[in-house]
């Protein structure tokens, strides 16, 4: 029987990642667009089939987490997303780009459904460590605009791509190493703290988890994506720097796994509801707020939406981990990453369609009236029990 602690270690440096390997496009885009005789928003709709893949590709490789092996999947995730970011860095046309990009979603949409049901079949505090699971992931989005502004600034966009693929590659034989397969039924589900609502009101609980999923995810995924397009555009009076946009992005990012890991313990203390509201009401006042802000109050306002986005993913994870039996986690979170990330892989040709017509103040106006919807959900989501199991 494999060591949880070692397993749960892989998972979260799985998640960073996973996160990583998807948002270096998106901050190596503004070097690249010049490079393909194309402009921002030309070049960034190619990794639209990219995050789509991400999402839709969830279902299967979930269905293969539980009928199959999950510790398989995830050396198959390893492996194959650092084979597919050094395709990245080695592509010669857009249309290159985009096979290359497609296949770095599909590799990416396996940790989700398969590394967090393995991430939770061996958590003793599911709070607890979902929210630090989720600061790794946050990490993953910090450092990917960190040091892929750094390498497209100082050595070259397309070291970006093989540099981290390469790293991939050499975690994954580690991972190959020392975490075996364990027949389903192995190991007993860990003693969390369940939450119980009247079968009357579980359509509350759906209805509010896939609207506050698609919501959400458009959100978190846009905002990821154009976040350094939209500081190099806006912070020009500070800055114009690559590396140093980069570095004031990933500081911006900091602070959502902070709320993650805050998050994360609030969970094992209070109910869904009490954690899920504030966060909530939030994010729209906010979005509507910065879409006329530039310079350091956008910077300040940036940090609440990154808050409030960041926490709402913690939030998402825990509903599923609490409502769901381990035999079916996998697949239940699949559901959850396939409308997540499909609504978050349109995110990325909406980002670039409201970047022409309206630039960000369009889109962050856009993601506030998404976000109103959240705010509705919440005030749905039922209260409910909790009984340890």
């Amino acid at each position: 029987m494999n060591n949880p602690r070692t397993v749960i270690a892989y998972i979260n440096v799985a998640h960073f990642i996973d996160h990583y390997a998807m948002l270096v496009f998106a901050a190596a885009v503004i070097v690249m667009a010049p490079v393909f005789d194309m402009t921002y928003s030309d070049l960034l709709p190619y990794a639209t089939p990219g995050f789509v893949a991400f999402g839709a590709g969830s279902l299967l490789t979930g269905w293969l987490g539980d009928r199959w092996s999950r510790r398989h999947m995830m050396v198959i995730f390893f492996i194959g997303i650092g084979l597919a970011m050094m395709s990245v860095g080695l592509t010669q046309t857009p249309q290159q780009l985009s096979i290359a990009l497609l296949a770095v979603g599909l590799f990416a949409a396996i940790y989700h459904p398969v590394g967090t049901a393995m991430l939770v079949a061996h958590a003793e505090k599911l709070g607890r460590e979902v929210g630090i699971n989720g600061v790794w992931g946050n990490l993953g989005v910090a450092s990917s605009a960190l040091v892929t502004g750094a390498v497209c600034e100082y050595i070259g966009w397309r070291w970006a791509f093989v540099l981290p693929g390469l790293a991939a590659i050499a975690i994954g034989g580690f991972f190959a190493g020392k975490v075996k397969h364990e027949a389903r039924g192995v190991r007993k589900a860990a003693n969390h703290t369940v939450a119980r609502v009247s079968k009357e009101a579980m359509w509350r609980v759906i209805a509010a988890l896939v609207i506050t999923i698609i919501a959400s995810s458009t959100t978190f995924n846009a905002l990821t994506v154009a976040l350094p397009k939209l500081f190099a555009e806006r912070l020009s009076d500070l800055t114009t720097n690559t590396a140093l946009l980069g570095v004031i992005a990933a500081g911006t990012y900091v602070f959502g796994a902070f709320a993650q890991y805050t998050i994360g313990h609030l969970l094992d203390k209070h109910s869904l509801k009490i954690v899920f509201l504030p966060l909530a009401l939030i994010l729209a006042p906010l979005l509507f707020f910065g879409a006329a802000l530039s310079g350091v109050p956008l910077v300040l306002v940036c940090i609440g939406i990154i808050i409030g986005v960041f926490g709402q993913v913690t939030v998402n994870d825990a509903m599923l981990g609490k409502y769901t039996s381990d035999e079916w986690r996998s697949r239940a979170y699949s559901v959850r990453y396939f409308l997540g990330f499909t609504a978050a892989g349109a995110s990325v040709g909406l980002v670039a369609l409201l970047h022409e017509r309206g630039g960000f103040t369009l889109m962050l106006q856009a993601l506030g009236a998404l976000c109103v919807l959240i705010i509705f959900a919440a005030i749905a989501f039922p209260h409910e029990d909790r009984s340890p199991t």
